[in-house]
């Protein structure tokens, strides 16, 4: 059983790479742990190892969120457990490949994973937090959200990959505002190329990228931007104004052209 006295976090992909980063660092700092993944057999191995590293309770769920069983369960689980106080929602997977030939089954399960799951997972963990007047939702996107205009070279061919992380960027960024002042705390997270299995699994050729950032490095930025209240952590971003600059952009551009009742002068004929 879970103690009452600890927090506790729930991590979505916490089988691998930076789901499983996350377990580790967040059984560091005291939290109970549920785990979802869909590989049993890694769960169980790592919520056992955790577990006795450092007398924690851990609990693991086997889990495809791109179905709708698999997304129902920990929905579920979540609206059951008032007492999560972190949700963590990391799962997912790349799935590139040029859009006109990219097989429909790849498209679903790229906006099952990276659109519906995370939406539909902070709302069944919300509620409760609200109620209490604390918690926090870390949504784990990418800086390929910021990478719509960007040719795929080097970068990968990413259309519903990189839109679908530009949707957690806008769903974080609008439901912060939504909740300000409540007591719950949402962060977006922006990594770029986090050295873990994603980019073999996808049998991506690394070769002529820039270095990867550590998963464990790059965790420790996440959790120490919830310390700090960042609602957007960039890892390696040393110049935050760069943030501020672009949404400041992206402002001035709905300030200026909302409300206009004419267009443009280069529209018109």
């Amino acid at each position: 059983m879970a103690s009452p006295i600890r927090p506790r976090a729930l991590i979505t992909g916490a089988s691998a790479g930076i789901g499983l980063e996350f377990a580790d660092q967040l059984a560091e700092r005291g939290y109970d742990l549920v785990m979802v993944a869909r590989r049993a057999g890694l769960l169980d191995q790592h919520a056992s190892r955790l577990a006795k590293q450092h007398g924690i309770a851990t609990e693991t769920i086997v889990a495809d969120l791109t179905t709708k069983p698999g997304l129902a369960a920990i929905e579920a689980r979540l609206a059951a457990d008032p007492a999560i106080t972190l949700l963590i929602n990391n799962a997912g997977f790349g799935g590139y490949g040029p859009f006109a030939t990219l097989d429909t089954f790849t498209i679903d399960g790229l906006i099952e994973i990276h659109i519906r799951a995370v939406t539909r997972l902070t709302r069944a963990a919300l509620p409760a937090m609200l109620e209490r007047k604390s918690g926090a939702i870390i949504n784990i996107a990418s800086l390929l959200s910021l990478s719509g205009t960007l040719p795929p070279n080097p970068l990968p061919h990413r259309a519903v990959y990189a839109g679908a992380k530009a949707y957690m960027l806008a769903f974080t960024q609008a439901l912060t505002g939504e909740i300000a002042g409540s007591g719950v705390y949402l962060q977006l997270c922006l990594p770029g190329r986090i050295e873990t299995q994603f980019q073999a699994i996808q049998g991506i050729d690394t070769s002529h990228m820039p270095p990867a950032m550590s998963a464990p490095d790059m965790v420790a930025a996440s959790l120490a931007g919830m310390d700090l209240g960042e609602s957007v952590c960039v890892p390696a971003l040393e110049d935050t104004a760069l943030l501020a600059t672009l949404t400041e952009a992206q402002r001035a551009v709905l300030r200026t052209a909302n409300g206009q009742t004419a267009t443009a002068e280069r529209y018109r004929g």
